[in-house]
C-alpha cells in the first residue's frame, strides 16, 4: 500500500493507494497554520488513521508547500513560511518512526498527471498550479525534476515577463521581491485586481460568474489575468518547449482558460507555430496527494 500526504498550506490530505493507483481511503483536515509540530503531529495521526482504518501498513510520501535544500534537507522557498529554516525531513522522520520520501508539492503534481493523469504519453509534463498561490512541476518520463538546487519549476517566483508600466514594481510577494509570477496570476490576485479596481471583495468564481453574464470589467480582468498566465508560459515554451501543460489549482477550473489561453500564448513565443495541449489535470484536486504516494512507485515495481 502506498500512503501520501499532501501537506498543504490550508489543508492537509492523506490518501491510501494499491500500486496501481486504486484508492482505498482518503482523509482531509485543516492545516493548524503557523503551528509546525502541529501540523507535523496531525500528519502522524492521520498516517495511523490510514493504517488503523484499512489494517495495512503502507509506504509514505509527503508534498510539501515548499522544497528541501538538496545537502542540508532544511526547508526552503515555502509559502507556508512557519517550514523555512526547519529540519522538515528529520523531524517527521522522527515523529514517524519510518523512512519515508518528502518533495515539492508542485513536484508531486507533475508526477501524478504524468504516471496516470493528463500527461500520460507525453515525454517532458510541465504542470502549473494556479491556486491560492502559483507554481509548477516538471516531471520528465513519469518522474519529477528539481535539478541540483532543488528548484526545478519554480515558476510563480520568476518575474512577469513584459511587465508595462502599471506592472512596475509589481505587488510585494512574500519571497522578499516584487512582480513575481505569483503575485500576477494566483486565484488570490486575480481577487485582487477586482478589488482595486471596485473596491468590492469577491471570490475568483464569482467574478467569473460576473463576466459570464456580460460584466465589461470583469471581462477587461479576465482578459488580462489570461495574457498574464500567457506571458508566463511563453517563457517556458522558450526555454524548455514542454510536451504538454497540465492546469491545476482553483483558476484551472475555469473553462474559458482552455478556450483563450491557447490563442493568447502563441502570439506571445517567439515561434510562429504553436501546438502544445494545454490540459486540465485529471486528478484535480487529488493529482498532489497522489503524486506524494507515487514518490514510491518505483519500489512497488521492483
Amino acid at each position: 500500500m502506498l500512503i501520501g500526504i499532501d501537506w498543504g498550506g490550508t489543508k492537509i490530505e492523506g490518501v491510501a493507494m494499491e500500486a496501481d493507483g486504486r484508492e482505498l481511503l482518503r482523509l482531509r483536515e485543516d492545516t493548524p497554520r503557523h503551528d509546525y509540530f502541529g501540523c507535523i503531529a496531525a500528519i502522524r495521526r492521520m498516517i495511523e488513521r490510514i493504517e488503523r482504518d484499512t489494517g495495512r501498513q503502507g509506504s509514505v510520501g509527503i508534498g510539501i508547500p515548499g522544497s528541501l535544500e538538496p545537502q542540508s534537507r532544511i526547508g526552503k522557498g515555502a509559502s507556508s513560511t512557519w517550514l523555512l529554516g526547519r529540519p522538515v525531513e528529520e523531524d517527521l522522520q522522527d515523529a514517524l518512526g519510518r523512512e519515508l520520501r518528502v518533495e515539492n508539492d508542485a513536484d508531486c503534481f507533475a508526477a501524478s498527471e504524468a504516471v496516470d493523469g493528463a500527461g500520460v504519453g507525453h515525454n517532458v509534463v510541465f504542470a502549473v498550479i494556479l491556486g491560492s498561490g502559483a507554481g509548477a512541476g516538471i516531471a520528465i518520463g513519469g518522474r519529477a525534476h528539481h535539478g541540483p538546487n532543488n528548484s526545478g519549476g519554480e515558476w510563480g517566483h520568476n518575474p512577469l515577463p513584459f511587465p508595462n508600466s502599471t506592472e512596475v514594481p509589481g505587488r510585494a510577494c512574500y519571497c522578499g521581491r516584487h512582480g513575481c509570477m505569483e503575485t500576477w496570476v494566483s486565484g488570490r490576485a486575480f481577487e485582487a485586481e477586482y478589488l482595486a479596481h471596485t473596491g468590492e471583495e469577491l471570490k475568483a468564481r464569482d467574478i467569473v460568474a460576473k463576466k459570464r453574464a456580460g460584466d465589461r470589467l470583469a471581462g477587461l480582468l479576465w482578459e488580462r489575468y489570461v495574457d498574464r498566465v500567457a506571458r508566463g508560459l511563453a517563457t517556458v515554451v522558450n526555454t524548455l518547449d514542454p510536451d504538454v501543460f497540465v492546469m491545476g489549482g482553483g483558476m484551472s477550473n475555469v473553462d474559458e482558460l482552455y478556450e483563450d489561453l491557447p490563442q493568447v500564448l502563441a502570439g506571445r513565443i517567439f515561434s510562429t507555430v504553436f501546438h502544445t495541449p494545454i490540459k486540465r489535470a485529471k486528478h484535480g484536486d487529488a493529482s498532489g496527494v497522489r503524486g506524494a504516494a507515487w514518490l514510491w512507485k518505483e519500489s512497488y515495481r521492483a
